[in-house]
């Protein structure tokens, strides 16, 4: 993967480009003008050596807060998951303010914009994903990334060059990767949604373990 010197690695907080996901953007900045209701910028240092990349923020969890798996069950796990692992410093309080910071690590999303019922479409995913691509690009230090969901990973995939067929989605798995000519290797795990969660696709455990192989491969 090359870097794309014409797409900045953050979308602008009113990003324009789909109209579905503007609409309905400002159909809840209507209801709830206090909330962010933007394109959520990634979180993280880019000295980031690991990259965690979600879905798309959640309607009252990071479109509200600004900050990515911010105020949502989603985040209550994820961030558990990298204060375990040594990946944070301070306490999260599902709060931007609360001081949280990162260790060696960034979040960030596939689809930058809340879509409606937390499902966006073939071409908004498309269309965010130079976004995606100039993240990636953008992370001098990155050696692993971790891809929530089989959207998250598809897209990446895509964003790298990289065709799915020979890269197929599955919960802990491990390919090994080119980011502008470094070698990364790429993880992958069932999304630590609530749905996930609830009905024991996904357990605390499985998560871990996937955080555990990203681990061991930073060395």
């Amino acid at each position: 993967m090359k870097p794309d010197t014409k797409t900045p690695p953050e979308a602008p907080r009113d990003c324009p480009l789909c109209p579905r996901l503007v609409a309905y953007r400002d159909a809840v900045r209507a209801k709830e003008p206090t909330w962010f209701n933007g394109a959520v910028p990634s979180f993280g240092s880019d000295t980031a050596e690991l990259v965690i990349v979600g879905l798309a923020p959640g309607v009252t969890g990071a479109n509200r807060t600004g900050r990515p798996f911010t105020g949502d069950w989603a985040g209550d796990l994820l961030y558990a998951t990298l204060d375990k692992f040594g990946f944070s410093k301070g306490t999260y309080a599902a709060d931007p303010g609360d001081g949280l910071q990162l260790t060696r690590a960034m979040i960030t999303n596939a689809v930058r914009c809340v879509p409606p019922e937390n499902k966006p479409v073939g071409e908004e995913i498309n269309t965010c994903r130079p976004f995606l691509k100039s993240r990636l690009a953008a992370l001098p230090k990155l050696k692993v990334m971790i891809c929530l969901g089989k959207i998250s990973h598809d897209s990446t995939i895509r964003a790298l060059g990289l065709k799915l067929a020979a890269h197929p989605f599955g919960h802990a798995t491990r390919y090994e990767v080119s980011v502008n000519g470094r070698p990364v290797t790429l993880l992958s795990s069932y999304h630590c949604s609530r749905y996930n969660t609830n009905t024991g696709r996904l357990t605390a455990e499985m998560f871990e373990d996937v955080f555990s192989m990203a681990k061991e491969a930073l060395g």
